[in-house]
């Protein structure tokens, strides 16, 4: 099953979405961090912090980051959580290479590592993590079903994933200006800062396509997950979303 957002392209409709993803986010690898926070206001920060907060009671040794960009959220479940380790993945090299920089200048080599894979096609073994998180990276999937089969194989019987991504409001007032905000002030705002311009108008076309609140639920079902639950954040404006691979016999 395809879904509405795996079609909206940064760029064009004709080419791969993987290839153009990659490609905006080496683009704008550069500016990224300063522009999101601007763009968000900084109210990104309370959502990755309290999401963090819902994997302490597993207690995760060996955490996957999918879409770790820059690395920031690689960074707080190190911090966080303290596990053995983090493995961080994403398609774009011009982020890695910003997160890599950021790594060293923390002196966490030993803790975090990057590798440039494929969400739908990595190279890990069957059940390797206790926990995969993603944050604000799963609209960008070319392939969304194929994302989440990976992520319920690598995942340990009884592991957890966690992802956060951005949302539609559906209530008044925060409905009204979040969709002015968004039609208008962030295509704006990114061209002023950004050295892609076309990146900023993707940005609140993905939101909008993306599947979202009950709707997602139903596809993590779908795709294998048992104990799904969510939280809105900011009246809707992000969803975290937990669910768990089955362990044999509780499915």
């Amino acid at each position: 099953m395809s879904y509405k957002s795996e079609k909206i392209n940064p760029y064009d409709e004709k080419g791969s979405k993987k290839e153009q993803v990659a490609q905006m986010f080496d683009q704008i690898a550069p500016t990224y961090d300063k522009l999101n926070g601007v763009l968000s206001l900084g109210i990104d920060n309370y959502w990755r912090f309290d999401a963090i907060k819902k994997l302490k009671p597993y207690a995760p040794k060996r955490i996957l980051d999918i879409a770790t960009g820059t690395g920031d959220f690689a960074i707080l479940a190190h911090h966080k959580l303290n596990p053995e380790s983090i493995i961080g993945i994403d398609i774009s090299s011009g982020m890695l290479a910003v997160g890599e920089q950021k790594i060293r200048e923390k002196g966490l080599e030993n803790v975090i590592s990057f590798e440039q894979q494929d969400c739908s096609a990595m190279t890990f073994d069957d059940n390797t993590f206790d926990a995969v998180t993603v944050a604000f990276g799963v609209r960008n999937f070319e392939d969304i079903d194929a994302g989440f089969q990976e992520v319920l194989r690598v995942l340990k019987p009884g592991g957890v994933f966690l992802f956060m991504e951005l949302s539609t409001p559906e209530r008044f007032p925060m409905k009204q200006l979040y969709g002015f905000y968004s039609k208008y002030i962030i295509p704006v705002m990114g061209k002023a800062m950004s050295t892609d311009k076309d990146a900023y108008e993707y940005l609140p076309e993905s939101i909008e396509a993306f599947p979202q609140g009950r709707e997602m639920m139903m596809i993590l079902q779908k795709n294998g997950f048992t104990r799904i639950r969510m939280q809105r954040y900011t009246q809707g404006i992000s969803i975290v979303y937990i669910a768990e691979k089955p362990i044999a016999g509780n499915a």
